[in-house]
C-alpha cells in the first residue's frame, strides 16, 4: 500500500513549522505524491495559527506553484480549529473563499480567553475521571456540532488531544460525509478506535501532518494500524493497493 495524496502538513505559514513551500511541492514529487494540501493551523490558535491577512498571499503562492508544477495538485487546506462545545471553526467566509480543503480539529492552545475551561478539562482528564468524563462529554459534542455545521473534509487526529466518543464521533461523520484521520504522527486514531469507527459507514485519510520536510508522505504506522485493525483499504481515501 501506498498514498496517492497527503492531506494535512504544515508550512511556515504555521507558527510550529518552518517549511518552505516550494520545498514541500519539490519533497511530495520526489517520492511521487499526485496531491498535497497544506493545511497550516487555523488563525485562533495562539502560538501557531496563521493570520488571516496571510491566507490570501498563501493562496497566490499555491496558484504559482501549481503552474510550476503541472505534475501535481496543490490544494490550499487550513487546519481550522473547532472553537466551544457549539464546533464553530476558525474559517472565516473570505477565508472559505480561496479554500480547497478544509481539516478541522481540537487544538490545546486554541481561543484561549474563551475555551480556557475545555483545555484545562483535557488537560486534568488524566488525573480525574469525573473531569474526564466531562472532557469526553464536551469534546464529542464540540466535534460532533462542528461535522454539522461546517462543510469540513477530515477531522483531524481525532481523540489524540483530548478524549472522545468515537463511535458517536464515526456515526456523525458518516452521516454528515466527513473522513476521519488516521494521523502517522499522533497515533490517533489508534487500531483499537479504527475497529469501532469501522462499523459505521464512515471513510479513512492517511497523513503524515508533517511538521518537517522529511516526514511528508510518511504514513506507514497509520498503514500498520489499518491492517491490523483489519480495515477495508477501499474504505481509504487515499490509498493506492500495489
Amino acid at each position: 500500500m501506498r498514498i496517492r495524496g497527503d492531506y494535512h502538513m504544515h508550512s511556515r505559514y504555521s507558527g510550529d513549522s518552518n517549511n518552505d513551500l516550494e520545498a514541500i511541492v519539490q519533497r511530495a514529487i520526489e517520492i511521487g505524491l499526485e496531491e498535497i494540501a497544506i493545511t497550516d493551523h487555523g488563525p485562533s490558535h495562539n502560538g501557531y495559527g496563521i493570520k488571516r491577512i496571510e491566507y490570501g498571499v498563501l493562496r497566490r503562492e499555491i496558484d504559482h506553484l501549481n503552474e510550476k508544477y503541472p505534475q501535481i495538485k496543490v490544494l490550499l487546506g487550513l487546519e481550522a480549529n473547532i472553537l466551544g462545545v457549539d464546533g464553530r471553526i476558525d474559517l472565516d467566509e473570505e477565508m472559505r473563499g480561496m479554500n480547497d480543503w478544509v481539516n478541522a480539529g481540537y487544538h490545546f492552545g486554541s481561543n484561549l480567553k474563551m475555551d480556557y475551561k475545555i483545555h484545562l478539562d483535557n488537560i486534568f482528564s488524566k488525573f480525574s475521571k469525573k473531569i474526564h468524563n466531562r472532557a469526553l462529554k464536551t469534546n464529542t459534542e464540540a466535534m460532533i456540532s462542528a461535522m454539522r455545521n461546517n462543510k469540513i473534509n477530515m477531522i483531524t487526529h481525532p481523540g489524540a488531544k483530548g478524549p472522545i466518543d468515537i463511535a458517536a464521533v464515526a456515526k456523525a461523520a458518516a452521516e454528515t460525509g466527513t473522513m476521519l484521520e488516521i494521523n502517522n504522527s499522533h497515533g490517533h486514531l489508534t487500531t483499537d478506535e479504527i475497529v469501532i469507527a469501522m462499523q459505521f459507514p464512515v471513510k479513512f485519510v492517511l497523513n503524515s501532518d508533517a511538521h518537517k520536510i522529511e516526514d511528508i508522505g510518511k504514513v506507514e504506522d497509520s498503514i500498520s494500524r489499518v491492517i491490523e485493525a483489519g480495515l477495508d483499504p477501499k474504505r481509504v481515501y487515499n490509498i493506492i493497493e500495489e
